[in-house]
């Protein structure tokens, strides 16, 4: 197996020894065509910027500020799409007056996307999320520096033109909303405060002291009902007091040969006007007595009376006994008894507070149906007062938090206006590019080189081929199916050697002056710059 590959080794090595001059032609030649074309197609420098992203040190914490919505990658994509939009570029391309020769053959929209396709490019670090690249290419050095500058620049200026606008909006809309939040809480306020005072006693709130108080009046009416049927069996008592006196009296005058007086007679209408007048007073000082001290002014005033009035009933019952010598010769019609006086003003006093209590029992009782009322509809107004609250809560949460809000997006906005917030850093400007990145002068030498020995080689393929001439015994052996004895080597004369000497001479020698003008070409333009290694 190893001497097969050894010969197989040994077969290529002899070929190339044979067609050398064929690929040493093609390698030489394709040199020539490299160099050629390096110096024809045009350079392209290229030159870069490092921008940096550089959150807010101030009040980092907002979730209405631009940085807290976006991430960064977001952010760089979005700034890279109006970096690269059709005005900022078209602004770029006639500021530094670049594509003079495309612009002039093609629409302004195909020069755009020429230099937004083939020149811009953007590399975000992948390591640094906040850290990318901005690079521009062009033919002049000086003009990609520039550009590339102002690419920079522009990503910087649309950063802050983009974070103020967005807070602006942002903090807009979050105004706007509180506003029409304010408006539906304004609303909804003012239709529960008008039902509340629509129906405040009727209020579930207000069912615990409704109870209280209706409790209270029941209590009172009945207080009022015991307290009139204890007057009624007092004015019944009463009564039978003054029936009693009635017939002692009437026992006495019989006693005395004197007529039975009438109802009238004795402690009626008919007795003199001292004496009703000292009734009427005693009986107002009774009853102020139930209310008042004895100390009461109104007290102490009908207490003078009453004894001005006795003091005058005592002098008049004086004057009539002198004159008429004894009780007997009295005058039916001036007949009086205190006692049955006192009687019949109790039970008028008895009847008027029946009558006192008998009204205060009808306005209790008013008091009582409207508590009622206001009770059996507390179950109502609690359903319509759930139903007209039911979304209350969460209309005043959505309203504090847009408050909050608010404030945090009048922060933010204030923050880009001062242009305080986070914001894109030029790290590392545009340099002056020294040498282009495209074409790369190895590259292009190493192409034409692989490309001249593989020419070559395929050449001397080709022709390997199409020759039928046997080079090795094994070769022969395999057609014939003989075995060879002997092989005589080609035999020239001395005129063809001298020939095919003086041919490889001149070869060779054409080779080493092509080589050397090579070179020699290759180094007058390195010395002036033409070509950049």
């Amino acid at each position: 197996m190893e001497q097969e590959q050894r010969l197989q080794l040994k077969k290529y090595l002899d070929l190339f020894v044979r067609r050398k001059k064929i690929v040493l032609s093609f390698v030489l030649a394709a040199l020539f065509v490299g160099l050629g074309l390096y110096l024809v197609l045009p350079k392209v420098y290229e030159s870069t910027a490092m921008l940096m992203y550089e959150e807010a040190k101030i009040n980092p914490v907002n979730k209405l500020s631009p940085e807290a919505q976006a991430k960064t990658q977001e952010m760089v994509a979005t700034l890279t799409q109006q970096v690269e939009s059709r005005t900022s570029l078209e602004a770029i391309i006639k500021q530094f007056d670049l594509y003079r020769e495309a612009r002039q053959k093609l629409p302004m929209e195909d020069v755009i996307d020429l230099m937004r396709k083939g020149a811009i490019n953007i590399i975000q670090s992948s390591g640094q999320g906040a850290v990318f690249k901005v690079s521009f290419d062009g033919s002049e050095p000086k003009k990609v520096m520039q550009v590339t500058n102002a690419l920079a620049a522009r990503f910087v200026e649309e950063n802050l033109r983009y974070r103020e606008e967005r807070a602006t909006e942002t903090s807009a809309y979050v105004g706007d909303e509180l506003k029409l939040a304010k408006e539906e809480m304004d609303k909804k306020d003012a239709l529960m405060r008008d039902y509340k005072l629509k129906y405040y006693n009727e209020m579930p709130q207000q069912f615990t002291s409704n109870s209280e108080r209706l409790t209270a009046l029941q209590d009172q009416m009945q207080k009022n009902r015991d307290s009139a049927q204890g007057l009624e069996r007092t004015k019944v008592l009463i009564q039978e007091q003054i029936t009693l006196r009635k017939e002692a009296l009437a026992g006495q005058l019989a006693g005395l040969g004197l007529p039975a007086l009438g109802a009238k007679g004795i402690g009626g209408s008919a007795l003199p006007a001292p004496v009703s007048e000292l009734a009427q007073a005693r009986q107002q000082l009774a009853d102020l007595k139930l209310r008042y001290t004895e100390d009461h002014p109104e007290v102490k005033r009908l207490a003078s009376k009453v004894a001005a009035l006795e003091r005058s009933a005592a002098a008049q019952d004086k004057k009539t006994e002198a004159a008429g010598g004894g009780p007997e010769a009295q005058s039916p019609g001036q007949l009086h008894d205190s006692q049955l006086e006192q009687l019949v003003m109790q039970l008028k006093k008895a009847d008027l507070d029946i009558a006192t209590l008998n009204q205060d029992n009808e306005a209790l009782k008013k008091q009582v149906d409207q508590y009622q009322k206001w009770l059996g509809m507390t179950p109502v107004r609690e359903a319509e007062w759930n139903a007209l609250t039911r979304d209350y809560q969460q209309l005043k949460s959505h309203y504090d938090q847009l408050v909050s809000q608010n404030l945090q997006a009048g922060s933010a906005e204030s923050l880009e206006r001062r242009q305080k917030g986070s914001q894109f850093k030029i790290v590392d400007s545009a340099y002056l590019p020294e040498k282009p990145v495209k074409p790369d002068f190895k590259k292009v030498m190493l192409g034409a080189l692989f490309a001249g020995l593989a020419l070559g080689g395929g050449l001397v393929a080709l022709l390997e081929v199409q020759d039928s001439s046997f080079r090795d015994v094994s070769e022969l052996e395999a057609v014939l199916g003989l075995p060879v004895i002997c092989a005589i080597s080609r035999i020239r004369n001395e005129l063809e050697v001298r020939r095919e000497r003086r041919l490889a001479m001149i070869w060779w020698t054409i080779l080493a002056l092509a080589l050397l003008a090579l070179l020699a070409v290759l180094a007058y333009l390195y010395r002036t710059g033409r070509i950049i290694v």
